[in-house]
């Protein structure tokens, strides 16, 4: 026998709140299946949930944008002089395959970004533990930190080229401060809201400050750091973008500045592709070892 919860006149929230068990128990289930809360409960998930994951998911967007983008050329929607087709672009990747011009500057735009990425990524997180974890820290890094915040890395780039040059140690560093900003901030808002009881436990047995930094801060700001190294390798490829076009002599953008300088649009939609594919699979590995990484968490996203 069950029992319903009492509502009176004087309680207007939860007399007008949807009757959510009543709702689930009169879904519609198959001849013979038990019907109930625990198999409707089931159903509501299912149905409000994304669903199962789908198997190279991933790929369907760009998938489908290729479509588009050969079948607009094939039907002359698509000026080739505006936009080269596809096969176009793949006939100029194997040229340039060949000849090794394509890898060659694709190592070095490689190169460029990985070590800028190392530099911010590493930078960031320290400059989190120590705003995050001292208030001295946190005074004295925290205001500087958000104002870099409010400026622009591509701003930064006349004073970065009058104090470096023009040349590998100011392309890195540009990228390294775009990396910087989304690491530091996402690693250290994790920091500021690990639950204050882990803390009282580190206390009560006596943990020191590094092994309360190595089981108890880096664990807790995982899924932060994680967050922002997401969105610091897509800000390492759009910096990258910019700095290989200023006065470089290899790399995808020296490459595509020169095909500009020819009119060769294929190999500047080459270029585009490269650092497209290279910015999703990036994006990828993270999300991978995120997923690998916190796989204890029970979310949405499965």
């Amino acid at each position: 026998m069950t029992t319903a919860l009492p509502t009176s006149a004087g309680s207007p929230r939860l007399a007008s709140f949807p009757d959510l068990t009543a709702t689930a128990d009169v879904s519609a289930a198959p001849s013979g299946a038990p019907t109930g809360r625990r198999v409707s409960g089931r159903r509501l998930r299912r149905r409000l949930g994304p669903g199962r994951r789908i198997p190279y998911g991933l790929a369907l967007g760009p998938a489908l944008l290729l479509a588009l983008w050969a079948a607009a050329s094939a039907t002359g929607a698509l000026d080739a002089r505006v936009l080269s087709a596809p096969w176009t672009v793949v006939t100029t990747a194997h040229e340039l395959i060949a000849d090794g011009r394509l890898l060659s500057n694709l190592l070095t735009s490689a190169q460029r970004a990985f070590l800028g990425l190392a530099l911010g990524a590493g930078l960031g997180t320290v400059l989190a533990l120590l705003a995050g974890l001292t208030r001295v820290g946190e005074a004295l890094l925290d205001g500087p930190v958000q104002i870099k915040r409010a400026i622009p890395t591509l701003a930064l780039i006349p004073l970065l080229i009058l104090w470096f040059g023009i040349g590998e140690q100011m392309k890195v560093l540009t990228i390294a401060l775009g990396v910087v900003i989304p690491v530091y901030v996402h690693t250290h808002a994790a920091l500021r809201t690990i639950d204050a009881r882990y803390v009282e436990l580190a206390e009560t047995v006596r943990l020191t400050r590094w092994q309360f930094i190595r089981k108890v801060a880096l664990p807790g700001a995982l899924p932060g750091f994680l967050m922002g190294l997401r969105l610091a390798v897509t800000g390492a490829w759009l910096a990258l973008v910019v700095v290989e076009q200023i006065n470089a002599t290899s790399g995808i953008g020296y490459m595509m500045s020169l095909a500009r300088s020819y009119g060769q649009t294929e190999i500047i939609l080459l270029g585009l592709v490269v650092y497209g594919l290279f910015g999703l699979a990036s994006d990828s590995a993270v999300r991978l070892i995120e997923r690998k990484a916190l796989s204890w968490r029970r979310i949405l996203a499965g």
